[in-house]
């Protein structure tokens, strides 16, 4: 164990933190602290390192061992540049160079004792700098960097120049290259970009420390983490596992709980009945009896009910009218900043209906590209046009929406002048602004409480086109869910950016990649972008061809984007209703020259005839491991384990359950594959 909080307690005045709450994290391991916004998880990692102090209960790190923070907000030295404040992490080792170097200096004019004497300190320098990786050293800062997503004319930047997302990301990197024997980062994902956070994914796992991570980053959490610490309503809770696990053993112990809660409750509730019945008969023996019942109902340990969870968000998204199929058409785009070219002469189509992610490195354009389409920014050259009856509503990262000296109250009226006042507080309440939060200034507002004011703002506009820049920032995962069953309820067009994996994963049916100032589209949803990404990306954005506007790969590439898919069709600047019944069908990438129409015909009949197979293992699968629990349970039964004979009958059946379920398991992966 490196790592121990033992009944640790905290409040900020009336508000309760943690109560006896305690947890572990052993060697290596890596874990997450989940809660939803407000729990205090940034609390905790701060009674860790000791920057806020204790109210009761004790914190204990292994003896000689260190610890690494990463804060949401950082203050880094002053004046210096990023590769600077990064070597500064290795200084004692690049100490220990310039200290051989000026040995190797001195060799030369020593002799006798004073040159052994010299010599030993070296070799001894040398030995302890090759068992550090010295000669590695500045390759490692560089790796780091690169991973972090810094190009490395970036590397001389001034920290004093860069944005709070670089400040974060140098400090990370700084961070990471001290190399403590347990990290403690707190939202170590925000401000990074897809490529980052996937280096970053497979730095955590391959870390030879220990790692505790706060963050709303859900397939983050499930590829890094093999157990999870939560915090809810003051209490902390363990659990074995990645998120996903997490997220459903809680789910079945509530489930449980409840259950024997109203178990209990409906058998006092019957107890209480019969009581009443007894005495009002009133006679000596039914009154004893009575009596005796009330004594066992005393006895009887009380269950306590679940706690509800924290109060989330409750909204829909409805348009108020419906528009034409053709949403958007975007005709060669072009956007420069001084040198730098985000994308030039992009083309693309959105149709009623489509969920399209927008994803790519930080500083490509995808958030210029929103803005040019809402009419905050103008395009170098190109156009775009809305469809009929179009109405966009528009969801700004930077709230920018939003006016910094109105209170939430008048940031809702203002803009809504018809709703009254019971109708704005519903609407309020509704996104968790309660009583007298409602008079809150915007300017006061954290991320999150901005996130949810341009929500509300966002659901009234009854918009038909929804445009939104990374909607998931300083969401807690409670709300994100939320979010995604809106949006996946939604009947109208919605485009947005993100780097939430697990957000695009549920919510996008189709994937526009900025890459090479230019877009491939992938018609499917983020595991099927991870699929197709390499292939794909060299095919149609690696080099001057896809500048040029060439055919590529036996695809035309119109007006310099391309589209790549499932289904997509060989003139990309459209995703028609044919595309869309194909999809449906599940047919291959398309690459190289068309298939036949009966090769397609037996291309989907394979591919149901595969799913159709897989969906029936799965159900077997589910079968008898249902069964075995049961059997499991039947075991435990006194009527059984007293009888030897069926105690063999049910052992047998759970051997040949567990026979054919490795058969299941084994035909699972080749259907799956």
């Amino acid at each position: 164990m490196i790592l121990a909080c033992h009944n640790i307690d905290k409040s900020f005045g009336d508000r309760v933190i943690v109560k006896g709450g305690s947890f572990h994290i052993e060697e290596r391991e890596k874990a997450a602290l989940v809660g939803v916004n407000g729990a205090g998880k940034s609390t905790i990692l701060k009674m860790i390192i000791n920057e806020e102090p204790l109210d009761g209960g004790d914190v204990l790190l292994a003896k000689g061992r260190t610890i690494g923070y990463l804060a949401q907000h950082q203050a880094l030295l002053p004046h210096g540049t990023i590769y600077e404040e990064l070597k500064s992490a290795k200084a004692d080792i690049f100490e220990m160079e310039e200290r051989i170097r000026a040995i190797e200096h001195e060799l030369k004019s020593l002799s006798g004792e004073a040159l052994e004497s010299r010599l030993e300190t070296y070799n001894r320098l040398q030995s302890e700098f090759e068992a550090r990786n010295g000669y590695a050293c500045e390759s490692e800062i560089v790796g780091v960097l690169k991973g972090l997503g810094f190009a490395e004319d970036e590397f001389s930047k001034k920290t004093d120049t860069l944005s709070g997302g670089q400040k974060t990301r140098v400090a990370l990197g700084k961070l990471l290259l001290t190399n403590p024997d347990i990290l403690l980062l707190d939202e170590p994902t925000n401000h990074l970009d897809l490529n980052s956070i996937a280096w970053l994914e497979t730095y955590l796992m391959n870390y030879p420390g220990a790692v505790f991570i706060v963050s709303h980053d859900r397939f983050f959490l499930n590829r890094v983490v093999t157990k999870v610490v939560e915090i809810e309503n003051g209490e902390i809770r363990m659990y074995m596992g990645n998120y996903r696990a997490y997220s459903e053993k809680k789910q079945q112990i509530r489930d449980a709980r409840l259950k024997e809660y109203l178990n209990q409750q409906r058998e006092i509730k019957h107890q209480q009945a019969v009581i009443d019945k007894l005495r009002s008969f009133n006679r000596e023996k039914s009154i004893r009896r009575a009596e005796s019942r009330e004594k066992m109902l005393e006895k009887m340990t009380p269950v306590d009910k679940p706690l509800d969870a924290p109060e989330a968000m409750h909204f829909a998204l409805e348009p108020s009218c419906v528009s034409g199929n053709d949403v958007l058409s975007v005709d060669g785009l072009s956007k420069c900043f001084g040198h730098q070219v985000l994308f030039s002469d992009v083309s693309f189509e959105i149709k009623r209906g489509e969920h399209v992610a927008v994803i790519g490195d930080n500083g490509t354009g995808k958030t210029t590209l929103l803005k040019i389409l809402n009419q905050v920014q103008k395009a170098d050259t190109g156009s775009f046009t809305l469809g009929a009856k179009v109405q966009i509503g528009y969801y700004d990262q930077e709230h920018h929406v939003l006016h910094d000296d109105k209170t939430i109250f008048d940031e809702i009226s203002d803009d809504y002048p018809t709703l009254n006042n019971t109708q704005i507080r519903n609407t309020l309440a509704a996104f968790q602004f309660t009583g007298d939060e409602v008079f809150k200034e915007i300017r006061s507002l954290s991320g999150g409480e901005k996130g949810r004011v341009s929500l509300a703002k966002l659901m009234l506009s009854e918009a038909n086109f929804l445009i939104l820049d990374e909607p998931t920032n300083h969401l807690d995962i409670a709300s994100k869910e939320i979010l995604e069953e809106a949006l996946n309820n939604y009947s109208g067009t919605v485009l947005y950016v993100s780097h939430d994996r697990y957000f695009i994963n549920r919510t996008a049916t189709r994937i526009l990649e900025l890459v090479n100032r230019t877009f491939v589209n992938y018609i499917g949803n983020y595991d099927y972008y991870l699929e197709k990404k390499d292939e794909l990306t060299r095919a149609y954005a690696s080099g001057p061809a896809v500048a040029a506007g060439k055919d590529v790969g036996g695809k035309y590439t119109a007006a310099n984007s391309v589209s790549v898919g499932e289904n997509a069709s060989a003139n990309n600047s459209a995703f028609t209703e044919k595309n869309a019944s194909a999809q449906e069908q599940g047919g291959a990438a398309t690459t190289g020259s068309k298939l036949s129409w009966q090769e397609q015909k037996e291309q989907q009949a394979k591919e149901r005839k595969r799913k159709n197979d897989l969906r029936k293992t799965e159900d077997e699968i589910s079968r008898l491991e249902d069964r075995n629990t049961a059997i499991d349970h039947e075991l435990t039964l006194e009527q059984v384990y007293s009888n030897s004979v069926k105690c063999q009958e049910l052992a047998a059946e759970r051997a040949d359950n567990e026979a054919r379920l490795e058969e299941l398991y084994e035909m699972w992966e080749a259907l799956a594959e």
